[in-house]
């Protein structure tokens, strides 16, 4: 068939293969985002399971230490726990030394 608009034709895989990259990008992304932070914060899956199981965990902070539930964690820089002698601790996460889980 002639080309009487003078385009080119284009087929219909080229823009389906043009197109995959888009859509893999666009569905991965927020996979890999998750993933990326969690990586930056090793600690992340003990905070998740404290957090949703009611399980303490015991903070090592310079020497110290602080047993505590998880009640938020405030994205990678700090998380906020309670115990029996405080309603609210926030604790700064590049000062944590290790993490246990009870």
């Amino acid at each position: 068939m002639p080309n009487d608009f003078r385009t080119p034709l284009v087929r219909r895989r080229t823009l389906i293969g043009s197109a995959l990259p888009a859509i893999a990008a666009t569905v991965l992304y927020p996979t890999l985002s998750a993933a990326k932070e969690n990586s930056m914060n090793p600690f992340a899956e003990l905070f998740e399971t404290s957090q949703t199981e009611k399980k303490g965990l015991t903070f090592y902070v310079g020497g110290a230490t602080i047993a505590g539930i998880v009640a938020k964690v405030n994205g990678a820089d700090s998380v906020e726990v309670r115990n029996q002698m405080h309603s609210r601790i926030v604790i700064r996460l590049d000062r944590v030394d290790a993490v246990a889980i009870s």
